[in-house]
């Protein structure tokens, strides 16, 4: 073998995996060097980290970076193996069939400690084992090109001082005190690092060129500055630490803000709700009330002015009397008439009468104080602890028992197509409807409506409770509710509860009203996806829902005098920014 093969063997560039010479290679902790492709997948997939030559077993995955040092020699061995020309009169000369230019051992002379004495050519395979034998050589031959080696590769050549050159790099590429840098001018190692100018120096250049300059022994520092690493690491974790505690922080606050916005919904909603009827039952009681204190005062003034009329009849015919008896010219007759009339008839003493005007409204106006004290109250300490769940009369928030009452009502509805307005689209399992671009050849049977975009369900209620739900997703316009049997579905048509409709309405995203006698707006905090609709026959009301949020909108309170039936309405398509379908979708219990 060569002194090229001594010094550079393919073995010391191999990578033990893919068994070729390293590409981009890369070192683990332990000291083996693998190209980072190799180790890379080789650890993929593996959930412990092991060497594939010794066999340490890394507790986390080690980042790896890639060995510049190693690297560029690679480099420069693969160039070195495989490049040069032909034997030309301008080419280089090559030694030992390696493809090696000379060139490449003439900087080797270079950069040896010491000059190269004569050496005679016996002494030659000694030389190639001694470097210190190197240094004597034939005069104008190259050295290297006259010598012989045995068959048998020479043991890897000995270290240079550390004074003289630098120490053989092994494959690992692990760093030790021989493997500092050389200082050009002094011949030493570079063993010291000046901090004021940010370079590594040897103990000379520290003395004379760095004389004032912080300079401090790099082995030493960089023990202390492993330590500082160990530090950094551990604060560095505990600021990684402290960032996902914040994450989680934050992300509970979210929810208990969702939970707090459905809490305080519910409550406002509970709360203002029971204020508006007690409002609204105040004010009937007192029209009620008022209007019997009339009736009563009417009838009183009735009876107190027939009676007045009465003893006017009465004294009216006495008066008649007296003016006849005073024309008569019979004294006698005159006097014992008199005597019979002048006392006053039976009448009755009008003095301390009146009509009672008392309304009796004092205890209806004390009974409404009474509330609406209580909900100042209330009030007051929803705006300083927000609503508790006595508020609500329902225990935790996120139970929302009440909507799981209704939800136990849940009937299958489906979509009478016979019904549907020619431009409306129903799905062949009759469970979504969509409006269309135009209308479509239908007959014009009785049952289906032609002038509102509208179709019923198929199930008549007649009796009992009923529940379903409606996917109404990112639609800009809706109707959703009930509508009478007998309603008329030709032309144009008022759709109020007088002429059959109950039902509540979006329009343009987040206008929500009910189509009352006027209509009554409602302000929907959380825009829901998906509509709860609550039907109690006997009762007469229909009730609505935000599954999503558990909350309850609003109930209509009507009797509805007749069979009804689900109603639906997608709306317009508005040149489809409207075109979503609305789903009837299947009903899942709420916890």
């Amino acid at each position: 073998m060569s002194l090229l093969g001594s010094f550079l063997s393919d073995e010391q560039f191999q990578c033990s995996i893919c068994l070729d010479v390293f590409i981009n290679p890369s070192s683990t902790p332990c000291g083996h060097s693998f190209c980072m492709a190799c180790i890379s997948r080789y650890w993929d997939g593996s959930k412990i980290c092991q060497c594939p030559l010794c066999k340490k077993t890394f507790q986390k995955r080690p980042d790896l970076q890639i060995n510049r040092t190693l690297r560029e020699i690679t480099e420069q061995f693969k160039s070195m193996r495989g490049g040069g020309g032909g034997g030309g009169a301008g080419s280089e000369k090559k030694a030992f069939g390696r493809g090696v230019p000379e060139s490449f051992f003439e900087e080797l002379k270079k950069k040896l400690p010491r000059p190269l004495p004569k050496l005679p050519i016996k002494r030659n395979i000694e030389a190639a084992a001694d470097p210190a034998l190197l240094a004597t050589s034939v005069p104008n031959q190259s050295p290297l090109s006259t010598m012989t080696f045995p068959p048998e590769p020479p043991p890897p050549p000995p270290p240079f001082c550390r004074g003289g050159g630098r120490r053989r790099f092994t494959v690992t590429g692990a760093a030790s005190s021989d493997d500092l840098p050389i200082c050009e001018i002094h011949r030493r190692g570079k063993m010291m690092y000046c901090k004021t100018d940010n370079i590594s120096i040897c103990p000379d250049c520290a003395t004379e060129d760095h004389p004032d300059h912080d300079t401090v022994n790099i082995e030493n520092e960089w023990t202390k500055t492993k330590a500082q690493l160990s530090v950094s690491e551990q604060e560095i974790q505990e600021m990684i630490r402290q960032r996902i505690r914040k994450i989680d922080s934050i992300k509970t606050s979210v929810t208990e803000l969702q939970l707090t916005v459905e809490q305080e919904t519910a409550g406002s909603v509970s709360l203002f709700s029971e204020l508006v009827s007690a409002i609204e039952r105040s004010q009937a009681e007192l029209m009620e009330v008022m209007e019997m204190s009339r009736r009563a005062a009417e009838r009183q003034a009735d009876v107190m002015i027939r009676q007045l009329e009465l003893e006017i009849d009465e004294l009216r015919r006495r008066e008649t009397s007296l003016i006849e008896l005073s024309q008569l010219d019979d004294a006698l007759h005159g006097i014992k008439t008199f005597t019979a009339l002048s006392g006053h008839p039976p009448t009755k003493d009008w003095t301390g009468v009146s009509v009672n005007t008392e309304l009796s409204t004092g205890t209806i106006y004390r009974t409404l104080a009474a509330q609406l004290e209580s909900f100042q109250k209330e009030l007051r300490m929803a705006a300083e602890t927000g609503f508790p769940a006595s508020v609500l009369g329902l225990g935790p928030v996120r139970a929302q028992p009440r909507i799981r009452r209704v939800q136990e009502y849940a009937v299958d509805v489906t979509l009478d197509y016979n019904t549907a307005h020619p431009r409306l689209i129903v799905s062949e399992d009759l469970k979504s409807v969509r409006c269309g671009e135009r209308h479509q050849m239908l007959p014009d049977n009785p049952e289906r409506f032609d002038r509102v975009i509208c179709v019923l369900g198929r199930e008549m209620i007649s009796s009992g409770r009923h529940y379903w739900e409606v996917e109404v997703g990112g639609k800009t316009d809706w109707d959703l509710g009930v509508a009478r049997q007998s309603v008329n579905r030709k032309g144009k048509i008022d759709v109020t509860p007088t002429n059959g409709y109950w039902f509540l309405s979006l329009r343009d995203k987040n206008k929500y009203a009910f189509r009352t006698e006027p209509s009554i707006d409602v302000q929907v905090s959380l825009r829901p996806q998906k509509i709860g609709v609550f039907v109690d026959y006997e009762k007469g009301q229909v009730s609505f829902y935000n599954v999503d949020s558990k909350i309850h909108i609003y109930t209509f309170n009507n009797a509805f005098g007749d069979s009804i039936y689900p109603f639906f309405s997608p709306c317009a398509n508005k040149s489809g920014k409207n075109e979503g379908p609305l789903i009837i979708s299947p009903v899942t219990m709420t916890d």
